[in-house]
């Protein structure tokens, strides 16, 4: 019974890891999903490529500490602990990094 409730915990940590990272990625996103200035700059990319990269790393990251540190340590609240940290200092190198191209609005 306890190995069954470290998968659950395990998945549903991975679960928000990947809406957590997708809610902090989407007001950078709306710039390209919208377009600007009447629309000129739609750029519907981000949805089909950085939306699956982003939900993938933000699900991944966490899972992959809870994994390791449960592995090594066995101790369950310290894994989670160390992949709460890890949830957010990926969140962290998103929105430090990752900015979506904008052009110009008036070229000209």
């Amino acid at each position: 019974m306890r190995d069954e409730r470290l998968g659950c915990a395990g998945i549903l940590l991975a679960a928000v890891g990947a809406v957590a990272a997708v809610l902090a990625w989407a007001p950078r996103a709306r710039v390209s999903v919208h377009g600007g200035f009447e629309g000129m700059h739609r750029d519907l990319s981000v949805l089909y490529v950085d939306l699956p990269l982003i939900a993938l790393g933000g699900a991944l990251v966490p899972l992959t500490a809870w994994l390791l540190t449960l592995r090594v340590l066995r101790r369950p609240w310290l894994a989670a602990a160390i992949a709460a940290g890890a949830l957010a200092l990926g969140v962290w190198g998103l929105l430090s990094r990752w900015t979506p191209y904008e052009p110009p609005e008036f070229m000209g």
